[in-house]
């Protein structure tokens, strides 16, 4: 049985470069410490809309958007139940492909899964195959856009042209890691629902879920005879209408932290801010190469978590370790059994390519590249 570990608030900051949560601005952080308001207050229908219709000006979709307070992982499970009566496709390339699918058998649905060996990504023609031959009338495919366990970045928009050609079936793509730091156009590309974690490439406070929903999935929500309760579409965006604030009380403070955060991602826009991560990812892998070797598919590579694979054979362990307490920068071990096999860096949100040579930097030196 775990014990308690008492919090001391004695602890070392650390840079994060870890696939989040990651870095955020002071002042973003220092908009938590307003005073407390009503979430039935004018106050709080102001602060909501200023962020609902802020996010949808970024994404540049005319779709609905729902920020609830969850994590991203909320939606797994409520798209699921909103859209999906009995069948569903599941591409699995890592650990949380592999979750969605499991959210969905939890639920009871009948799940069939495209799976592919770990650092592979999800191939439309795949999913093409999988849709033609099978039996069933899928309700639903499942994919995720950036499989943080191996650093995977799957072509979601080549995936939902696909998905279009079969209008009864919906596509939903988990972006928890990448949204905001990866475009993506919604829109021309049949998502109909997109989510994302507040503590990932927005930059922000862990604490908040970010969704986009299409007019057909909202529709087909409203049709059900059941649905989520706490992530429905049709409740949280006809309270949204009315209201014009949340069904149920909302993480007032991170809400807060979003609004303020949100000026800066619009100033930097959506395809800008994509371009610096794509720098970053360059930086990244090329440094890779010289030292060790990119895990994932070539040229299929995330914009915002590199995984490396350990070709030089470093104490992968140890090294994030003095890493941390030489220079106070955290970065991750590979996922689950990938964990002496690979590292991975997080370079999301705020990070430019001057902070993560900071880090490559400490790394060869701790490592003795």
């Amino acid at each position: 049985m775990t014990e308690k570990q008492e919090y001391t608030d004695d602890y070392q900051d650390k840079t994060l470069y870890i696939p989040g949560p990651t870095e955020v601005r002071d002042d973003v952080i220092q908009e938590m410490a307003q005073p407390m308001f009503g979430h039935r207050m004018d106050r709080m229908t102001d602060l909501y809309t200023t962020i609902v219709e802020d996010t949808k000006t970024f994404l540049g979709t005319d779709n609905d958007v729902i920020v609830l307070t969850a994590s991203g992982t909320e939606f797994w499970e409520a798209a699921t139940l909103n859209l999906v009566d009995d069948h569903m496709l599941c591409a699995t390339s890592g650990s949380f492909g592999e979750r969605f699918a499991n959210v969905a058998d939890r639920l009871g649905k009948d799940v069939d899964r495209l799976e592919y060996d770990w650092g592979k990504a999800v191939k439309p023609e795949d999913v093409r195959e999988a849709l033609e031959s099978s039996e069933k009338d899928y309700d639903m495919v499942g994919c995720v856009m950036n499989e943080s366990s191996t650093g995977v970045r799957n072509p979601v928009e080549a995936i939902g042209d696909v998905v279009a050609e079969y209008p009864d079936t919906y596509f939903v793509v988990d972006a928890v890691s990448c949204l905001g730091g990866d475009y993506v156009d919604i829109d021309a590309h049949n998502i109909d629902v997109i989510f994302a974690s507040s503590q990932k490439a927005f930059a922000m406070p862990p604490g908040l879920a970010i969704c986009v929903v299409s007019e057909d999935a909202y529709d087909r929500e409203v049709g059900k005879e059941s649905a989520s309760w706490y992530g429905g579409f049709q409740r949280c965006l006809d309270y949204y209408d009315r209201k014009g604030q949340t069904h149920s009380t909302p993480n007032i403070p991170v809400m807060l932290a979003y609004r303020k955060q949100m000026k800066y991602m619009l100033e930097e826009g959506h395809e800008g801010r994509s371009e610096r991560h794509r720098e970053m990812a360059e930086y990244t892998r090329d440094w890779a190469a010289e030292h060790f070797d990119m895990f994932p598919e070539d040229g299929y590579e995330s914009q915002t978590v590199s995984c490396i694979e350990n070709t030089a054979g470093i104490d992968v362990a140890g090294t994030i370790e003095q890493v941390s307490e030489e220079y106070d920068f955290a970065f991750s071990n590979g996922y689950g059994d990938l964990g002496e096999r690979t590292f991975r860096i997080g370079h999301m949100g705020e990070h430019d390519v001057e902070s993560i040579e900071r880090l490559t930097d400490a790394i060869e030196d701790v490592a003795g590249l």
